[in-house]
């Protein structure tokens, strides 16, 4: 109801499809709010870290051109003079809104926008449509459980794409969530405290923040690596006595996870698994030939993750997301510059 009287409030003014909202909210059940809202207007959203510099907002509104960002009171301070619509989510005025269902967007909307980290350059902001991420969501691994009577906890900061997962993985299939604070999110004893009161079944973590946390008396939690090269010896910590410890991969360009990889201790290098379903991964050549199995080449995905492409970069999306001849005609790859070997 709440996501749904913000949504008409944002359509009032400037929201529709094609346009961006920005985010500039803490982890918390308003984010998920506006997050809701507005996708329901038929716009995509784009999340702003509340702790980011000054100069990284500035850089954000300016090559996004959001219609309008939803903060809080408290945060408004942060936005830069940009003449910008700015709607705060716990204005009163909200309140006599209607909470009537909206019409549902199309799939081939986008749906919300994430930027790179931008170390390797400029940042870029990778464009993700309904149909991406609806149909990721839909196939989801059997190992990652979830429905009624399933937890899952959300962890991330909105500005990395493991939230979008986390947040819409859940809600979607009816499965409770639980938004850690953020004061809890930084400490590791008070996070394992959390997920033994909140009885969380699914947590997805960064292997560097898994190394910190004890795994003692979490033997019940499906723990969902992702975002960076998984060591050997966290999963040898963290394998014993656990029903599934999986190892995710995948660049935001191609909506949150490729692969996925059961892991078992003993492993002396730790894989990226095989394409979760609806995904395809092909190792190449420069000359976009499969190679043999051992061989190292450079991994392009494809299937129904690919993303849209990057904002106002049309000879970069040209590059990356490029024609895929082992699929139906006008089918994509993305080229994640990622080199691997099939085993």
């Amino acid at each position: 109801a709440a996501s749904n009287r913000l949504a008409h409030y944002l359509i009032d003014r400037c929201a529709r499809a094609g346009e961006l909202v920005a985010l500039l909210l803490p982890r918390s059940a308003q984010a998920v709010v506006a997050m809701m809202a507005v996708v329901k207007t038929g716009a995509a959203y784009l999340a702003m870290d509340p702790a980011a510099p000054d100069a990284r907002l500035e850089f954000m509104l300016g090559d996004a051109a959001p219609v309008a960002v939803v903060t809080t009171a408290a945060l408004r301070s942060r936005l830069p003079e940009s003449g910008v619509t700015v709607v705060q989510v716990d204005d009163p005025a909200l309140a006599a809104q209607p909470d009537t269902a909206l019409p549902a967007p199309s799939a081939d909307d986008i749906a919300y926008m994430i930027y790179t980290s931008g170390t390797t350059g400029t940042p870029k902001g990778s464009v993700i449509s309904h149909r991406n991420l609806t149909q990721l969501i839909e196939s989801s691994p059997s190992k990652l459980s979830s429905g009624p009577g399933v937890t899952w906890s959300q962890w991330h900061s909105l500005v990395f794409d493991v939230s979008v997962w986390e947040v819409f993985g859940a809600l979607l299939s009816g499965t409770r969530l639980v938004i850690v604070p953020e004061a809890v999110a930084g400490s590791p004893v008070d996070l394992h405290a959390l997920l033994l009161a909140e009885k969380v079944d699914v947590l997805f973590h960064t292997p560097s923040a898994a190394g910190m946390l004890d795994p003692q008396g979490l033997e019940r939690v499906t723990v969902v690596l992702g975002g960076e090269a998984v060591p050997a010896e966290l999963v040898d910590r963290w394998a014993a006595g656990r029903r599934v410890l999986v190892n995710g991969y995948g660049p935001s360009e191609c909506t949150i996870y490729s692969t996925m990889s059961t892991l078992v201790a003993g492993e002396s290098a730790v894989p990226i698994g095989v394409p979760v379903p609806g995904a395809a991964g092909f190792v190449l050549d420069e000359w976009l030939r499969p190679v043999p199995a051992g061989v190292v080449g450079e991994l392009y995905m494809a299937g129904r993750g690919v993303g849209v492409g990057y904002l106002n970069r049309p000879d970069l999306t040209g590059s990356r997301f490029v024609p895929c001849p082992f699929g139906p005609a006008g089918s994509r790859m993305y080229r994640t510059g990622d080199l691997v070997r099939w085993r």
